[in-house]
Order: structure tokens, then C-alpha cells, then sequence
């Protein structure tokens, strides 16, 4: 049994989509305005929404909107009409609607978009939640928090400066220069003991060194 929410301004057609409804063994809410949706939508959770496009007060559409707005379009929401343009339905769509259903509504292609909707509900409800992602492990940025804090530690002789507003690629190579200027001159210039301590290869090291213009005569003098 599902919980579904009604809303249509003519209440033959409300009262015809409940008994439907109900036969089908649903529970079944009616909203004859978009002023009673907001209460009912506010006050209940719904599984699937049945929402007329062309209403006295507030349109479907605008409704939709609403809800998409304030966060609480979490349902399948299918929308009615009996003279919609195609923009309309186009539009409906795009902000979050499921489907779009015709009206007169027959009985066939009702219970097939309730089937729909429920079961993209069912779905969502059922889908794990959002992991992050880790990229992978980066001996040189993995070792940012530590490496900023001695940076901060060791005096204004090493500290560097880092402009943050240019490209990622310009602002990474800035940073992992420093870094390796700030572990060579610790380690007196040993390439062996910054390879240990960066997890790279001697070789590995040496161009990435060459490559970011890294001047090992003054590491091994340390910062003047």
C-alpha cells in the first residue's frame, strides 16, 4: 500500500482517481487547490503525487517548482491536464515531474504510471547512500596537513606563500616545490633521506626536481 496525494480542482475527477486508487489498495489523500497540497504535502509523506496542471489559485507547474525549491519534491510527481502545450509538459519535466498524463486519464495508463512511479520510488528509497570517492593516495598531498604545519613551525626562513586564486596545475606545482625545497634543506640536501621521506624514487625524484626548477645547490645550504 502506497501513500498518494491527489490534486485536481474538479472533484470528479478526485473522487473517481481515489476510488481507483483505493480499489488498487492504496491509501489515498485529496487536495482540491494547491493551498490544501502545501498542508497535506507538509504535514504527510507522500509515495506519489497526482498533480492537475491547470488550478484556480496556484498552477501545477508553479507547485512543482515549490517544492522543487524548498527541498521537498522527495516523491515521483505525475502531472494532469486536459489542454497542455507541450512546452508545458517539456517543463514540467524538467524541474522533476515523472510523467505527464492526458486527460481524459484512462484506466490503463493511470495504474501504469502509478506502477511507474511507485516503483522509481521503491528504487530510491532502496539505493545505498552517496560514498566519496578517495582519489588515490598522493605521497606528496597526503602529507599536506603535516607539511603546512611544520612550514608554519619552522620560522619565516620557510615558510612560503601560497596564491591560491591561479590553475590547480600552477598552484600545485607551487606547493610541491616548496615542498621539496622544505625537505631537502631539513635533510641537508640527502636525496636518499627525501626519496624516504616522500616515498618517491631516486629517480623519480631527481626529475620531478628538474621539472619544477627545484635549485639543489641551495638545499644543501639550506634556506638563507
Amino acid at each position: 500500500m502506497a501513500n498518494i496525494l491527489v490534486v485536481d480542482d474538479e472533484r470528479g475527477i478526485r473522487d473517481l482517481l481515489s476510488e481507483i486508487l483505493n480499489d488498487e489498495g492504496h491509501s489515498v489523500d485529496l487536495a482540491e487547490n494547491a493551498a490544501q497540497a502545501r498542508t497535506a504535502r507538509a504535514g504527510n509523506g507522500y509515495d506519489l503525487v497526482l498533480l492537475d496542471i491547470w488550478m484556480p489559485d496556484t498552477d501545477g507547474v508553479s507547485l512543482l517548482k515549490e517544492w522543487a525549491a524548498a527541498g521537498t519534491l522527495t516523491m515521483p510527481v505525475i502531472m494532469m491536464s486536459g489542454h497542455a502545450t507541450i512546452d508545458t509538459a517539456v517543463e514540467a519535466t524538467r524541474i522533476g515531474a515523472l510523467a505527464f498524463l492526458e486527460k481524459p486519464i484512462t484506466l490503463q495508463k493511470l495504474l501504469k504510471a502509478v506502477e511507474q512511479g511507485l516503483a522509481r520510488n521503491a528504487a530510491r528509497q532502496a539505493a545505498p547512500p552517496i560514498s566519496v570517492i578517495q582519489p588515490p593516495s598522493d605521497p606528496v598531498f597526503s602529507q599536506l596537513p603535516a607539511v603546512l604545519s611544520a612550514l608554519a613551525d619552522a620560522g619565516p626562513h620557510a615558510h612560503q606563500g601560497f596564491d591560491l586564486d591561479r590553475p590547480l596545475r600552477e598552484a600545485r606545482d607551487g606547493f610541491e616545490k616548496a615542498y621539496f625545497e622544505f625537505h631537502l634543506a631539513r635533510e641537508g640536501g640527502s636525496m636518499t633521506r627525501v626519496a624516504e621521506k616522500t616515498g618517491l624514487e631516486r629517480t623519480h625524484l631527481y626529475r620531478k626536481l628538474r621539472q619544477l626548477g627545484v635549485d639543489l645547490g641551495r638545499s644543501k645550504r639550506g634556506f638563507q
